[in-house]
């Protein structure tokens, strides 16, 4: 049997792929983080399914639940916010699945950083302003960062930046950003995007920590900050100019 990493998406249940629904409803053991998975999306399991939360277990605890379904002869939903392939502590568990011969496979998920651009009606790579975007975090009380992954040294490029589990330290996130991006670069942060209880802040990393915080936005949050979040001087992309030239097959 095999073992399914399924990224829910950012917070609305109608936002997890339609793959991922239908996986979901086909098997009959489902772990989920409870704080992070909209309670909706578990009505997609059958309905004798074995519901899991994961919100208290250990790694040790989760690669149990996951290899024990497993000689049970089960499929098992792994369900993760998001998309699993950023910041969703799966490649630690693909690594003890391996150890253990359990078949798995991944089912891609929409991330938050994407449900926040479309909360800011925003293209993150916009033509002649900026092509790269940035996703990163900062350590604190969490696994060190890697040397030269530090603020500081990633702001050198100038490139939108997009920083998840930030939003408590944006004090310190707006003190490291402000000498490569300058106080007056669009800044904004998102907090539960996609959901009812979504919140939208947009202004200047120079004015975007005392939002944050009159807002009271601790968690569930992305921190965005570049020029691309208020270009509206650029020139159209080549995708579509009329001096491109083009094939039909």
């Amino acid at each position: 049997m095999t073992v399914y990493f399924i990224g829910a998406g950012p917070g609305a249940a109608d936002l997890i792929t339609v793959r991922g629904a239908r996986t979901l409803a086909a098997c009959q053991v489902c772990l989920y983080a409870g704080s992070l998975v909209p309670p909706e999306l578990l009505a997609e399991c059958p309905p004798d399914a074995r519901l899991v939360d994961t919100a208290q277990l250990n790694l040790d605890e989760i690669t149990q639940e996951l290899t024990g379904a497993h000689k049970d002869g089960h499929d098992v939903a792994r369900l993760h916010s998001g998309d699993p392939s950023v910041f969703s502590a799966v490649a630690e568990q693909m690594r003890r699945l391996d150890a253990a011969g359990v078949p798995y496979e991944i089912v891609p998920g929409v991330p938050a950083f994407a449900a926040a651009a479309a909360a800011l009606k925003r293209e993150l790579t916009v033509p002649t302003v900026g092509q790269t975007v940035i996703l990163t975090r900062i350590a604190n009380r969490a696994t060190a960062m890697p040397e030269k992954e530090d603020l500081a040294t990633l702001g050198r490029s100038g490139a939108l930046i997009v920083l998840h589990l930030a939003a408590k330290y944006v004090d310190r996130v707006v003190d490291e950003l402000l000498p490569h991006y300058g106080a007056d670069c669009p800044a904004a942060v998102v907090a539960y995007a996609s959901r009812p209880d979504e919140q939208v802040l947009r202004g200047t990393l120079g004015e975007i920590a005392e939002s944050v915080k009159a807002a009271g936005i601790v968690r569930t949050a992305v921190i965005m900050v570049g020029r691309t979040l208020a270009a509206e001087q650029f020139g159209d992309s080549h995708l579509y100019s009329p001096e491109r030239e083009r094939h039909v097959c």
